[in-house]
């Protein structure tokens, strides 16, 4: 029978320690790899799910504005005040005027955008401002910039990836696409003339009446979308430009 005298001391023997340091480091790395593949889910998976439940409410918000609003009756125009005679036709050769601001509340949805390049069934409603949580529901139209077929620029940003990746496809984009989009009233076909550009976020003339780097040198009614650089990223943008090509009712 062994002596107490010659029993190990008390504590965790070498062998023991070791053995413990690496179960402890084995499961911190477990655990950091769940909180990552759980971010990685959120990120890829949960954010669109919330942002494509989010942009389906505002097109559902807005096609019934739209269709309560056709099926009231239309009010009947005003009287002209008295007066001794018409007001005189403008002249043929005078500068055209900007369209008035549409003035659209801020936060809500206006239109609702269709790109055929990027496949039959891509719909998604703008709305008015470019807000962090307002890009997590749809496209933002920039606050300033021209109204919906007005003379200057109707400038529109979107996310490329997460909350629904709207402009995942937005590289595809080549002279000669269409972007469609409609309101209330009316349909306003643009023509992809110029883009996709890369630049940096604080090149803020991309979405100038007259854009200096676009194909367009003189005023005229177009259109400029922009999205973030490299794909999961944001430290560039890319732009691509169009012009109103068409415009029919409904």
């Amino acid at each position: 029978m062994r002596s107490r005298w010659n029993r190990p001391p008390d504590g965790p023997r070498p062998g023991g320690l070791l053995r413990l340091l690496v179960r402890t480091f084995s499961e911190l790395c477990l655990t950091a790899g769940t909180l990552i593949v759980l971010f990685t889910v959120y990120v890829l998976f949960w954010t669109g799910v919330k942002a494509d439940r989010a942009m389906d409410g505002e097109m559902a918000r807005l096609r019934d504005g739209w269709a309560a609003a056709a099926a009231s009756p239309a009010p009947s125009a005003p009287a002209p005040p008295p007066g001794p005679s018409a007001p005189s036709a403008p002249s043929a050769t005078a500068a055209p005027q900007a369209a008035p601001q549409a003035g659209h509340p801020a936060g809500r949805a206006f239109a609702e955008m269709y790109v055929p390049r990027f496949g039959p069934d891509w719909r998604k409603p703008v709305l008015e401002g470019t807000g962090t949580e307002l890009l997590k529901k749809g496209l933002g139209h920039y606050a300033g910039t021209a109204p919906l077929g007005g003379l200057g620029n109707f400038a529109v940003a979107g996310h490329r990836r997460t909350y629904g990746d709207p402009f995942k496809d937005f590289p595809d984009l080549r002279p000669g696409d269409e972007v469609i989009l409609k309101d209330a009233t009316t349909t306003y076909t643009y023509t992809i003339r110029g883009g996709p550009l890369r630049t940096l976020p604080t090149d803020v003339a991309v979405v100038d009446p007259v854009p200096p780097k676009s194909p367009f040198t003189a005023p005229g009614r177009y259109l400029t979308l922009t999205t973030c650089d490299p794909e999961w990223g944001h430290s560039h943008r890319l732009v691509v430009w169009a012009e109103l090509t068409g415009t029919r009712r409904g």
